[in-house]
């Protein structure tokens, strides 16, 4: 079965957490779903309405997590890591089911997800996988901060940097090409906050679900976690997981080259709403053929079907 056909999960995966900023147990399932099906998220805990698709134009909050809403006010937050595991890992197609609003932190990354659909194997389809490629330059800027996306033929790359005053943060910059590196750094980094802030985040009724069992916490020039950090880059690193999940809300795998620095949920929001504003911006590609060795360079048919 060809690479460049949809997939999704072989069984489901039942998992359980907590959700990091509202604090309340979840029970999560992952469900295997039919091509062209996408990506579902089923509020299990409702008996109706409780459907909500994770579409850039349904993002109704960016506060320190990507939060979604359908046209009823039912919503689904802090999904950006899982949506960052189906994107890295190339799901297509799945049913989440969770019985509270806030998909579970799990260790504060998005390695147990990885992990789980890897132990449950992926189930490919004979429908081809379709893409969307950039055809113009889009910048998006606020202040000190940006995020661009420009045209590439073959690749998907995210370069992302952030600046800290933090002197054990500072300034940290990565990049990463999504279908030909190994994201496991990518996958296990985990989500970080300053000391300081912790008191903010609980003025503003977040974070009650915050750990040092799912979150670094750092205080001045030390990483409050016993173990430390996972590696060296895992700050930025993690910017770039949360940046690949807000992507994946284009509905497609992106060719194109992504730069960043210092942005967040709200900036690639945007950035998805200008590049989607003008259909020249972009094309939705529908990919065929019978391998896929390391990216779409060895694709044998691109047909456009927009």
């Amino acid at each position: 079965m060809s690479l460049l056909t949809q997939k999704t999960i072989s069984r489901t995966i039942s998992l359980n957490g907590i959700g990091i900023h509202t604090g309340s147990k979840v029970n999560l399932k992952i469900k295997p779903a039919s091509p062209n099906t996408g990506i579902i998220f089923k509020r299990v805990d409702l008996s109706t309405k409780n459907i909500v698709y994770p579409n850039y134009l349904n993002v109704s909050d960016t506060t320190l997590c990507t939060t979604i809403t359908n046209e009823y006010g039912v919503k689904v937050s802090t999904i950006e890591h899982l949506m960052g595991a189906f994107y890295g890992v190339g799901i297509d197609n799945a049913i989440v089911e969770l019985d509270s609003q806030e998909v579970p932190i799990m260790d504060g990354s998005a390695k147990i997800f990885v992990e789980r659909i890897k132990q449950a194997g992926l189930k490919f389809s004979h429908q081809p996988i379709k893409i969307i490629k950039i055809n113009k330059n889009i910048v998006v800027e606020d202040e000190n901060k940006f995020i661009s996306i420009s045209k590439s033929n073959i690749s998907g790359d995210i370069e992302f940097e952030i600046k800290y005053e933090n002197p054990l943060i500072n300034t940290q910059k990565n990049k990463i090409n999504i279908f030909e590196d190994d994201l496991n750094n990518i996958f296990n980094s985990r989500t970080f906050c300053l000391f300081e802030d912790i008191e903010k985040l609980k003025k503003i009724n977040l974070g009650k679900g915050g750990s040092l069992d799912n979150a670094v916490v750092v205080k001045n020039n030390s990483v409050l976690n016993k173990a430390g950090l996972r590696n060296k880059l895992e700050f930025v690193n993690h910017k770039i997981l949360d940046c690949m999940g807000d992507l994946f809300l284009s509905g497609y795998k992106i060719i194109g080259s992504v730069k960043c620095s210092q942005g967040g949920h709200k900036l690639t929001n945007q950035l998805l709403r200008t590049l989607f504003s003008d259909n020249r911006n972009y094309s939705l590609i529908e990919v065929k053929g019978k391998q896929l060795p390391h990216t779409f360079t060895n694709y044998q048919k691109l047909k456009s079907i927009a």
